[in-house]
């Protein structure tokens, strides 16, 4: 049994630390597999792409995550023992600064872009450009940051179509005119 144990293959090999037992290791039926292990970020990349990201508006770490998600359409978003230290580097380096907190945000540290951050955005825009290629592609989704404002606008009829059906619902007549509003812009952007 000691040899078992030395090996990871207590009890029969349910408790494996290698990849066979329930809490895998690379490929097992635990962790992450390796697909989560490989880098996505090269040198410098998540320090610019923050960057890029702070210099559209202030935001906190958390926001920083997600804006990350959405660009590869879910697909990866950054931990946050990664963004955070990068964060500080950008601060000490004085790329970024704290930024007065949001209205109901003040718990939380937003950074925004300095003169200096702006200045670096501009002089790496080639190499911002394609880390902002490399992450839309993973989401497989390259039309959408193409036209964003004609995914704003369908975001925004959604959002409509949820508030209004969440404050009370619609009333009599509603459904069917909406359907025929919908239907009939489906029909107009057809004929584009």
């Amino acid at each position: 049994m000691a040899a078992m144990m030395a090996a990871g293959r207590g009890w029969d090999g349910r408790f494996s630390w290698d990849g066979d037992g329930p809490w895998g290791g690379r490929g097992g039926q635990g962790g992450r597999g390796p697909r989560s292990r490989r880098r996505i970020f090269g040198s410098g990349e998540l320090r610019l792409t923050l960057l890029m990201l702070i210099g559209d508006e202030p935001r906190h770490g958390y926001e920083l995550i997600k804006a990350i998600g959405e660009i590869t359409g879910g697909n990866y978003e950054p931990s946050p023992g990664a963004v955070y230290p990068t964060l500080q580097l950008l601060a000490d380096e004085g790329s970024i600064r704290e930024a007065k907190p949001k209205k109901g945000d003040e718990a939380k540290k937003a950074f925004e872009i300095t003169q200096a951050g702006t200045d670096e955005l501009a002089e790496r825009e080639a190499e911002i450009a394609a880390i902002v290629h490399k992450l839309t592609a993973m989401s497989g989704d390259e039309e959408r940051h193409r036209a964003p404002e004609l995914f704003r606008a369908m975001g925004n009829l959604a959002g409509v179509l949820k508030n209004k059906y969440r404050a009370g619902g619609f009333k009599d007549g509603d459904i069917e005119e909406i359907v025929d509003i919908i239907d009939e812009a489906a029909k107009r952007i057809e004929r584009l």
